[in-house]
Protein backbone atom coordinates (compact mmCIF):
# COMPACT_ATOMS: atom_id res chain seq x y z
CA UNK A 1 0.00 0.00 0.00
CA UNK A 2 1.10 3.53 -0.87
CA UNK A 3 1.96 6.63 1.13
CA UNK A 4 -1.61 8.63 1.70
CA UNK A 5 -5.03 8.29 2.03
CA UNK A 6 -7.68 5.25 0.77
CA UNK A 7 -10.76 3.89 1.25
CA UNK A 8 -13.23 1.23 0.58
CA UNK A 9 -16.68 -0.03 1.14
CA UNK A 10 -17.05 -1.88 4.31
CA UNK A 11 -19.25 -5.20 4.07
CA UNK A 12 -20.77 -3.38 7.33
CA UNK A 13 -24.12 -1.83 5.91
CA UNK A 14 -22.77 2.29 5.54
CA UNK A 15 -19.59 2.12 6.71
CA UNK A 16 -16.09 2.81 4.94
CA UNK A 17 -13.14 1.27 5.37
CA UNK A 18 -10.12 3.76 5.66
CA UNK A 19 -6.30 3.59 6.04
CA UNK A 20 -3.84 6.62 6.04
CA UNK A 21 0.06 5.32 5.78
CA UNK A 22 2.87 7.83 6.04
CA UNK A 23 3.35 10.99 7.20
CA UNK A 24 0.00 13.00 7.75
CA UNK A 25 0.20 17.08 7.53
CA UNK A 26 -1.28 18.53 11.19
CA UNK A 27 -2.62 21.45 9.57
CA UNK A 28 -4.75 19.34 7.18
CA UNK A 29 -8.23 19.52 8.77
CA UNK A 30 -11.16 16.91 9.09
CA UNK A 31 -14.42 18.55 8.38
CA UNK A 32 -17.46 17.46 9.76
CA UNK A 33 -19.48 15.16 8.12
CA UNK A 34 -22.33 13.29 10.75
CA UNK A 35 -20.09 10.40 11.13
CA UNK A 36 -18.48 8.44 13.81
CA UNK A 37 -15.12 6.23 13.00
CA UNK A 38 -13.22 3.53 15.33
CA UNK A 39 -9.51 4.40 14.54
CA UNK A 40 -6.68 1.95 15.19
CA UNK A 41 -3.98 4.55 15.64
CA UNK A 42 -0.32 4.32 17.59
CA UNK A 43 -1.11 0.98 18.79
CA UNK A 44 -4.87 2.05 20.67
CA UNK A 45 -7.66 1.64 20.07
CA UNK A 46 -10.16 5.34 20.26
CA UNK A 47 -13.62 6.54 18.87
CA UNK A 48 -13.90 9.45 17.31
CA UNK A 49 -17.27 10.99 18.15
CA UNK A 50 -19.36 13.49 16.03
CA UNK A 51 -17.69 16.53 14.96
CA UNK A 52 -19.72 20.06 14.67
CA UNK A 53 -16.11 21.92 13.51
CA UNK A 54 -13.53 21.15 11.78
CA UNK A 55 -10.69 18.51 13.80
CA UNK A 56 -7.28 19.78 12.90
CA UNK A 57 -4.37 16.89 14.85
CA UNK A 58 -1.85 18.60 17.20
CA UNK A 59 0.76 17.54 15.50
CA UNK A 60 2.13 15.76 12.61
CA UNK A 61 1.35 11.74 12.35
CA UNK A 62 3.35 9.07 10.90
CA UNK A 63 3.23 5.27 10.31
CA UNK A 64 -0.04 3.85 9.31
CA UNK A 65 -3.60 4.82 11.28
CA UNK A 66 -6.65 2.76 10.12
CA UNK A 67 -10.96 3.08 10.50
CA UNK A 68 -13.97 2.41 10.44
CA UNK A 69 -16.47 4.86 9.55
CA UNK A 70 -19.95 4.56 10.42
CA UNK A 71 -22.77 5.64 8.72
CA UNK A 72 -24.43 8.48 10.18
CA UNK A 73 -26.92 7.10 13.20
CA UNK A 74 -25.96 3.61 13.28
CA UNK A 75 -22.81 3.77 15.74
CA UNK A 76 -24.17 4.59 19.13
CA UNK A 77 -26.30 1.44 19.20
CA UNK A 78 -22.60 -0.60 18.42
CA UNK A 79 -20.99 1.71 20.76
CA UNK A 80 -23.43 1.63 23.67
CA UNK A 81 -23.19 5.54 24.53
CA UNK A 82 -25.69 8.38 23.39
CA UNK A 83 -24.10 10.10 20.25
CA UNK A 84 -24.06 13.34 21.72
CA UNK A 85 -21.76 12.54 24.70
CA UNK A 86 -18.64 11.86 22.14
CA UNK A 87 -19.59 15.03 20.62
CA UNK A 88 -16.30 16.74 19.12
CA UNK A 89 -14.34 14.08 21.05
CA UNK A 90 -11.53 11.59 20.81
CA UNK A 91 -11.79 8.54 23.19
CA UNK A 92 -10.34 5.69 24.31
CA UNK A 93 -12.40 2.54 23.48
CA UNK A 94 -11.52 1.28 26.65
CA UNK A 95 -13.84 4.25 28.92
CA UNK A 96 -16.52 2.65 26.86
CA UNK A 97 -16.37 -1.13 26.97
CA UNK A 98 -14.88 -3.29 29.87
CA UNK A 99 -10.95 -3.19 29.73
CA UNK A 100 -10.62 -7.03 29.68
CA UNK A 101 -12.26 -6.90 26.34
CA UNK A 102 -10.77 -4.39 24.60
CA UNK A 103 -6.94 -5.07 25.18
CA UNK A 104 -8.34 -8.53 23.61
CA UNK A 105 -9.66 -6.33 20.55
CA UNK A 106 -6.05 -4.75 20.90
CA UNK A 107 -4.32 -8.08 20.66
CA UNK A 108 -6.22 -9.02 17.69
CA UNK A 109 -6.14 -6.18 15.43
CA UNK A 110 -2.34 -5.43 16.22
CA UNK A 111 -1.57 -8.71 15.27
CA UNK A 112 -4.29 -8.84 11.64
CA UNK A 113 -2.34 -8.18 8.75
CA UNK A 114 -5.16 -5.77 7.41
CA UNK A 115 -6.40 -3.44 10.67
CA UNK A 116 -9.18 -2.39 8.48
CA UNK A 117 -10.89 -5.84 8.50
CA UNK A 118 -10.14 -6.50 12.54
CA UNK A 119 -11.97 -3.39 12.81
CA UNK A 120 -14.89 -4.41 10.31
CA UNK A 121 -14.93 -7.77 12.65
CA UNK A 122 -15.30 -5.56 15.61
CA UNK A 123 -18.46 -3.96 14.12
CA UNK A 124 -19.68 -7.63 13.13
CA UNK A 125 -19.47 -8.91 16.38
CA UNK A 126 -20.79 -6.48 18.40
CA UNK A 127 -23.68 -5.90 15.73
CA UNK A 128 -24.86 -9.63 16.55
CA UNK A 129 -24.65 -8.56 20.11
CA UNK A 130 -26.75 -5.48 20.50
CA UNK A 131 -28.95 -5.68 16.56
CA UNK A 132 -29.15 -3.29 13.95
CA UNK A 133 -29.35 0.74 14.15
CA UNK A 134 -32.94 2.18 14.90
CA UNK A 135 -34.57 2.65 10.98
CA UNK A 136 -36.38 5.70 12.53
CA UNK A 137 -32.71 7.24 12.60
CA UNK A 138 -31.80 5.73 9.40
CA UNK A 139 -34.62 7.53 7.64
CA UNK A 140 -33.88 10.58 9.42
CA UNK A 141 -30.44 10.77 7.97
CA UNK A 142 -31.73 9.65 4.59
CA UNK A 143 -33.89 12.51 4.13
CA UNK A 144 -32.14 15.53 5.29
CA UNK A 145 -29.37 14.08 3.26
CA UNK A 146 -31.70 14.45 0.11
CA UNK A 147 -32.14 17.91 0.53
CA UNK A 148 -35.50 17.51 2.66
CA UNK A 149 -36.25 19.99 5.55
CA UNK A 150 -35.93 19.63 8.81
CA UNK A 151 -39.62 20.30 8.81
CA UNK A 152 -40.53 17.68 6.27
CA UNK A 153 -38.54 14.90 7.78
CA UNK A 154 -40.14 14.93 10.73
CA UNK A 155 -43.38 14.55 9.20
CA UNK A 156 -41.79 11.88 6.89
CA UNK A 157 -40.82 9.97 9.88
CA UNK A 158 -44.38 10.66 12.51
CA UNK A 159 -42.11 12.53 15.10
CA UNK A 160 -42.93 16.12 16.67
CA UNK A 161 -39.69 18.40 16.48
CA UNK A 162 -39.09 18.16 20.14
CA UNK A 163 -38.99 14.34 19.82
CA UNK A 164 -37.14 14.80 16.36
CA UNK A 165 -34.47 16.84 18.32
CA UNK A 166 -34.19 14.22 21.00
CA UNK A 167 -34.06 11.55 19.16
CA UNK A 168 -31.44 13.11 16.89
CA UNK A 169 -28.77 14.51 19.66
CA UNK A 170 -29.01 10.44 20.78
CA UNK A 171 -28.47 9.41 17.17
CA UNK A 172 -26.20 11.56 15.40
CA UNK A 173 -24.83 14.18 18.16
CA UNK A 174 -26.58 17.14 17.32
CA UNK A 175 -29.99 18.22 16.33
CA UNK A 176 -31.26 17.71 12.84
CA UNK A 177 -30.85 20.95 11.85
CA UNK A 178 -27.21 20.93 12.72
CA UNK A 179 -27.08 17.59 10.84
CA UNK A 180 -28.61 19.11 7.91
CA UNK A 181 -26.03 21.71 7.45
CA UNK A 182 -23.17 19.46 7.82
CA UNK A 183 -24.91 16.93 4.90
CA UNK A 184 -25.38 19.68 2.89
CA UNK A 185 -21.57 21.32 3.49
CA UNK A 186 -20.20 17.75 2.36
CA UNK A 187 -22.34 17.20 -0.73
CA UNK A 188 -21.49 20.69 -1.94
CA UNK A 189 -17.68 19.51 -1.56
CA UNK A 190 -18.35 16.62 -3.24
CA UNK A 191 -19.46 18.30 -6.39
CA UNK A 192 -16.63 21.22 -6.50
CA UNK A 193 -14.20 17.86 -6.19
CA UNK A 194 -15.46 16.85 -9.34
CA UNK A 195 -15.35 19.76 -10.88
CA UNK A 196 -18.39 21.23 -10.66
CA UNK A 197 -18.58 25.65 -10.29
CA UNK A 198 -18.72 26.63 -6.45
CA UNK A 199 -21.86 28.70 -7.82
CA UNK A 200 -23.30 25.99 -9.00
CA UNK A 201 -22.30 23.02 -6.37
CA UNK A 202 -23.71 25.75 -3.69
CA UNK A 203 -27.11 25.48 -5.45
CA UNK A 204 -27.50 21.94 -6.78
CA UNK A 205 -26.28 21.17 -2.95
CA UNK A 206 -28.84 23.39 -1.00
CA UNK A 207 -27.64 26.56 -0.32
CA UNK A 208 -29.46 29.36 -1.03
CA UNK A 209 -26.46 30.92 -3.44
CA UNK A 210 -22.34 30.85 -3.04
CA UNK A 211 -22.43 33.17 -0.57
CA UNK A 212 -24.14 31.17 1.40
CA UNK A 213 -22.09 27.96 1.11
CA UNK A 214 -19.27 30.21 1.74
CA UNK A 215 -20.75 31.04 5.55
CA UNK A 216 -20.90 27.63 5.92
CA UNK A 217 -17.98 26.79 5.33
CA UNK A 218 -16.18 29.43 7.59
CA UNK A 219 -18.77 28.34 10.41
CA UNK A 220 -18.03 24.33 9.91
CA UNK A 221 -14.54 24.20 8.72
CA UNK A 222 -13.27 27.40 10.05
CA UNK A 223 -11.63 28.23 6.60
CA UNK A 224 -12.60 29.65 2.90
CA UNK A 225 -13.20 27.08 0.18
CA UNK A 226 -10.61 27.19 -1.24
CA UNK A 227 -7.81 27.26 1.65
CA UNK A 228 -9.66 23.84 2.76
CA UNK A 229 -9.17 22.65 -0.68
CA UNK A 230 -5.49 23.59 -1.37
CA UNK A 231 -4.82 21.87 2.43
CA UNK A 232 -6.55 18.93 0.90
CA UNK A 233 -4.48 18.64 -2.20
CA UNK A 234 -7.01 20.20 -4.67
CA UNK A 235 -4.86 23.20 -5.41
CA UNK A 236 -6.28 23.70 -8.74
CA UNK A 237 -9.37 25.10 -7.54
CA UNK A 238 -7.60 27.79 -5.00
CA UNK A 239 -7.73 30.52 -8.06
CA UNK A 240 -11.40 29.89 -8.70
CA UNK A 241 -12.05 30.40 -4.89
CA UNK A 242 -9.69 32.99 -4.17
CA UNK A 243 -10.99 35.27 -6.79
CA UNK A 244 -14.98 33.75 -7.00
CA UNK A 245 -15.80 33.31 -2.88
CA UNK A 246 -17.37 36.85 -1.37
CA UNK A 247 -14.73 37.75 1.28
CA UNK A 248 -10.75 15.38 4.52
CA UNK A 249 -9.63 10.64 7.83
CA UNK A 250 -9.89 11.04 11.54
CA UNK A 251 -6.96 10.38 13.06
CA UNK A 252 -6.13 11.88 16.08
CA UNK A 253 -3.09 13.40 18.06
Amino acid sequence: MGAGYEERPARFDGAVLWTWSGRRDPARPVLPDGCMDLLWTGGRLLVAGPDTHAFTPGEALSGTCAGIRFAPGTAPALLGVPAHELRDRRVALDTLWPGGQVRRLTERTAEAADPTGALEAIAFGRAAATGPADPLTTAVASQLRQGRSVAATAEAVGLGARQLHRRSLAAFGYGPKTLARVLRLQRALTLVRAGTPYAEAACAAGCADQAHLAREMRDLAGTTLGGYLAATGHDGFAANSETAQPSGSRTTA
